[in-house]
């Protein structure tokens, strides 16, 4: 009896694994043709993933990089790269969810392609291009000594993941709504736009008079924010922060968004 649960075991187990090998094997190629539909192979093609992230959060902290020093680390400059290469994440995976479904909506007459899938591979598209775009600005700006290395590096890449998770829970209940609603996908870029300048982008919570800033501190996103600078900054300890609360918010939202993925799919016709 134990011999023959043990062999079931070792079924299920070979099962599992040949099954994430295939969807490993399926978001490897939906990048691709991601990459490939996105940016073409014409003038610099597939370098665009970097060019493009690193043109706009140039061009951002320009804008907002000629304020004070607020710390001997706690710079301008790098404040706003890194403050807005972390938006674009959520602006990136946010405002492409509404169209995922439309554009790829052939490939679900393959059966190991599902609508996760798809948004799988573009967060992973989004966070990788963006997260090598904002490596090389930072770099940039540390030859040219208008910063300094992050401080506290597991806690500068958990913030970026934990915005890149965030990002993509939300992006699946909006990819389903968008699909019963076109009404949905045009409030989702204004959206983003308006969330820029309260989610913590480019400032921290400790500058915020009360009771403002006891209120901002309740979301997820000024959250992330304070987390990805403590890391990015020597001189930033924010007590603002929780990774458990974030973790909460994130789990609650991928729940969501796989049960609204699963409503949504019987009613994508296929033609």
């Amino acid at each position: 009896m134990s011999a023959a649960r043990s062999v079931r075991s070792n079924g299920g187990l070979s099962e599992l694994i040949e099954g994430l090998d295939v969807q490993r094997h399926v978001i490897g190629a939906l990048i691709m043709r991601e990459l490939h539909t996105r940016y073409g192979r014409d003038n610099i093609g597939y370098l665009w993933m970097i060019v493009e992230p690193m043109l706009l959060a140039t061009a951002v902290a320009s804008l907002h990089g000629t304020g004070g020093s607020h710390g001997h680390d706690l710079l301008p400059i790098p404040f706003a790269l890194g403050g807005y290469c972390v938006f674009m994440i959520f602006r990136s995976v946010i405002g492409r969810a509404e169209s995922t479904l439309e554009a790829n909506k052939p490939l679900l007459f393959h059966r190991s392609v599902t609508i996760l899938d798809m948004l799988v591979a573009r967060a992973i598209l989004e966070g990788v291009s963006t997260f090598a775009a904002l490596v090389i600005l930072l770099w940039g700006a540390w030859v040219l000594g208008l910063a300094a290395a992050p401080a506290r590096p597991l806690t500068f890449l958990g913030g970026y993941m934990f915005m890149l998770w965030f990002s993509f829970s939300l992006s699946m209940p909006i990819c389903a709504a968008s699909y019963f609603s076109k009404a949905v996908g045009k409030l989702v870029h204004p959206l983003t736009y308006i969330a820029m300048p309260i989610s913590g982008t480019f400032f921290l919570l400790q500058w915020i008079p009360q009771p403002f800033r006891a209120w901002l501190s309740w979301s997820p996103m000024n959250q992330i924010f304070e987390m990805f600078h403590t890391g990015q900054f020597q001189s930033v300890e924010s007590p603002y922060y929780d990774p458990l609360y974030i973790a909460g918010w994130c789990l609650g939202l991928t729940f969501v968004g796989l049960l609204s993925l699963r409503i949504v799919r019987p009613h994508v016709h296929l033609s």
